[in-house]
């Protein structure tokens, strides 16, 4: 039945306790997968091979508490906003005057998080468990309400081509990469049969803020280039694509890559959302991007063998990537820079930046000198049909 959306959230949170979806883990990887251990002091925390204990992130779990009050240590999961059961959390979204919310996972003690697993069967089991989950028990209690995001198993192209074509038949509405789809620090062909296969699928892909490069990622280069003779590379202060994010912030680097990787030429109909990217630093760096990738284009075609972009760089970021906006008076003021058509509300529920349950009142203030259309653009109608939901 078609619903009205007139306020949507496009980046919330799961911070549930792992113990509500790993019995979905077969059973010979369910001792692989994390669980719960409490701790002396009362608090929550969570343990999986090879790491050790990741105590509750008070980061993540700031909702509803007042200023002041909140503590780094000794925090029990259960007590806190956003954590709870589905039900819950469709009251907790009519409190915040919110009719959907768009979910990402934990990302502290998430998927990268669950990477620690050292085999791949055990860690895509753990993927595929919570994903099953996702779907067939927490989004099915309101599926217009509660827009799920599947996860994506950070390895190769093929599996991660595998679990959204899982996705799609769950019904889950989008999927969620939390690095490029080849498991590497920096893009290869390997991603286009990724790419290639959302399109197919008309699967809405998002990243949340950035793609993750830590663990063996740290140290890996963000592009490889057709020429990298070792002397040049040596003597280069910084290569190529690290100039033109000078003075972006790290989201700038996973965009770039895409940009500077020839994705969006190659499939002008990809889209992708950048969710928790902020937006008051995008026009300057979209500006920036452009005079620097003019300035330093001509050496790294000669050097590198860097095929240069038939246009400017900013102009496939203003087509084919998505942003969202918190609660950011200069974003705001500055939506125009970037474009109306590509911003979305969210509130990063239950995370620290987070007003709940006091988002409407804040943004019916910041709002008040913007036109209705754009209003209904930014606060769910991207959103909407982005993740093609079922609106009146």
């Amino acid at each position: 039945m078609p619903r009205q959306y007139r306020l949507m959230s496009a980046d919330g949170h799961l911070e549930v306790p792992p113990e509500r979806w790993s019995h979905r883990v077969p059973e010979k990887f369910r001792d692989r997968a994390p669980r719960t251990v409490h701790l002396p002091d009362g608090g929550d925390a969570q343990m999986i091979e090879g790491q050790p204990l990741l105590e509750a992130n008070f980061l993540d779990l700031r909702a509803g508490r007042a200023e002041g009050t909140w503590q780094p240590f000794g925090l029990k999961v259960a007590d806190a906003a956003g954590t709870g059961s589905a039900e819950q959390r469709v009251k907790e979204q009519d409190e915040d005057g919110l009719d959907a919310e768009v979910l990402f996972p934990a990302m502290v003690a998430g998927p990268v998080f669950w990477r620690n697993i050292a085999h791949d069967d055990p860690y895509k089991a753990v993927i595929r468990a919570y994903n099953d989950w996702l779907a067939e028990e927490y989004c099915a209690v309101a599926p217009d309400r509660l827009i799920g995001l599947g996860v994506m198993p950070i390895t190769n192209a093929k599996d991660a081509v595998a679990e959204m074509e899982h996705c799609k038949k769950l019904g889950l509405k989008g999927i969620q990469l939390g690095a490029l789809p080849n498991g590497q620090g920096y893009p290869t062909p390997e991603d286009d049969r990724f790419w290639a296969a959302a399109i197919d699928l008309d699967m809405p892909v998002t990243v949340h803020v950035l793609f993750n490069r830590t663990g063996p990622r740290a140290n890996q280069p963000t592009m490889k280039y057709p020429k990298e003779d070792p002397a040049i590379m040596q003597r280069l202060r910084r290569p190529f694509l690290e100039w033109l994010c000078n003075f972006g912030l790290p989201p700038s680097v996973s965009i770039a890559q895409l940009v500077l990787g020839g994705v969006f030429e190659r499939y002008p109909k990809l889209k992708i959302f950048f969710a928790e990217t902020r937006l008051g630093w995008v026009p300057f760096w979209l500006e920036h991007m452009d005079l620097w990738y003019k300035r330093h284009v001509g050496w790294a075609e000669e050097q590198l063998g860097f095929k240069p972009l038939k246009r400017l760089p900013s102009e496939y970021v203003r087509e084919n990537v998505y942003f969202t906006v918190q609660y950011e008076r200069v974003a705001v003021e500055e939506r125009h820079h970037v474009g109306v058509d590509h911003i979305m509300f969210a509130t990063d529920f239950p995370h620290i930046e987070n007003e709940w349950p006091n988002s409407r009142p804040i943004i019916d203030k910041l709002y008040a000198d913007v036109p209705e259309n754009e209003k209904r653009k930014i606060w769910a109608d991207n959103a909407v049909q982005y993740f093609k939901l079922n609106a009146a």
